[in-house]
Formats: structure tokens, sequence, C-alpha cells
């Protein structure tokens, strides 16, 4: 646990709560156990969203697409948002989803791995928010900020993996291991990048935002799993 359940139970009692369809979509998600950002995320994405005012969003993980609705829902100004999901059972869903929210128009969906989908888009974005497979974010991150332009955000959602990243590699379940190593890679990248400013927050299960700083060329200078503890 990242943050003491009293204090989390107490801070999500001060939230406004959303739209109504995103209070019933949030409740058949959670009823069926479909994995979608907790009220703390929200909260937080409603307010990069008032700062930055993104006229171009990318999102990496689009599930039965609440958080897609939520940005189109709360961003100040009216902007596109693509999002990706390789999961062929929910984009029926999240489709569906768009079409009743209204926001089909607003929303494209694209279908398939993200990885090969990201190393097609071009140019960029305003921001951008991670919420897929985690032991991917390293391997999308030069895509990833090659659809970046200066002053664009980065959010990337669930980094602390419920508290397992500040363990010792022994003490992590040995099917987590490599999302372990593959996670303190991302966030040394993100926090080292010669082209970003990341803080690194302990919301919900923990959120990295990074902006870009410049056109600087992004260089890996360490290998996969080099920050795991001894």
């Amino acid at each position: 646990m990242i943050v003491e359940e009293r204090m989390r139970t107490y801070i999500n009692s001060l939230d406004m709560g959303n739209t109504p369809f995103l209070e019933e979509l949030e409740k058949k998600a959670l009823a069926g156990k479909v994995p979608i950002i907790r009220k703390e995320m929200q909260s937080f994405l409603k307010l990069i969203l008032s700062i930055k005012r993104p006229a171009r969003i990318l999102e990496v993980g689009t599930a039965v697409g609440f958080s897609a609705i939520l940005m189109a829902e709360y961003n100040p100004i009216p902007c596109e948002i693509t999002t990706i999901e390789n999961y062929e059972k929910r984009i029926p869903v999240a489709k569906d989803n768009f079409r009743r929210a209204g926001r089909e128009s607003q929303i494209t969906l694209l279908e398939g791995d993200a990885g090969e989908i990201l190393k097609n888009l071009t140019g960029t974005f305003d921001m951008i928010f991670m919420d897929a497979a985690k032991g991917q974010y390293i391997h999308w991150l030069p895509d990833v900020l090659r659809l970046m332009k200066e002053g664009s955000v980065l959010v990337s959602d669930n980094v602390l993996q419920e508290g397992d990243i500040i363990e010792s590699h022994y003490l992590v379940e040995r099917r987590n291991r490599t999302i372990y190593k593959r996670m303190r890679e991302y966030l040394w990248q993100l926090t080292h990048s010669p082209v970003l400013r990341t803080s690194v927050l302990p919301l919900g299960d923990g959120a990295a935002v990074s902006v870009k700083t410049g056109e600087q060329v992004y260089e890996t200078t360490r290998t996969i799993g080099s920050g795991e503890q001894p």
C-alpha cells in the first residue's frame, strides 16, 4: 500500500465525482473487475487537463474507454484523443461506450499491439497517458518521446507496483520480477533523461509525471534491469 488506507479514504471522500455517464461506467467496470483508473488518478488527470489544456492526447491502454471519456469530458477545450487497445474483447465495449457518451467523433481507437502502433504514429501530442502493460513501458519510451514536443506532458500510471518497487529483487515474487526490473529501469530513464523533468508521486498505485523540456536526442545509457537492488 502506497498511501495509508484511512488517508486515501479521506482524500477520496473530498472528490466531487464525475458526470452521470462516467459514474455509471465506473460502477459497471468495477463490478466486472475491469481495471480502470483509481479515484486519485481521476482527480489528478482533471487537474492536469485544466492546467495543460491539451489539444491532442494519446492514451496507451483503452480498456473499456473510461479514462478516454473522462479526458474528453474534463478537458476545458475541444480535443482529439487517440487511444490504443490490444485486448479484443474490450475493443467493442469501448467503442460502444464512446458512442453512448457522444464522443465517438472525438476519440479514435487504434486496435492492435501498442509497440507496433506507436512506431507508425506521426506528429506530436500535447499529452500522453500511459496505462497499459507495465512491463512494456520501457520498450515504448523511445517512441513516446519521439511523439512529444517541448512542453508535452507524459503521465505514467501504476508505476510503484503496490510498493514492490522499493523491495529487494529477492523479495519480489518470481512471476513479478521481470516487470519489477523493467519498471525500475523505466523510472530511472524518466528521471535521468536529458529531455525530461519528472516527478514520481505516491498517488494511487504511483504516478510519474514528465514534461519534455527540449529536443535533445534521447539515449539509453543503461541496460534493462541495471537499477535492480541487491
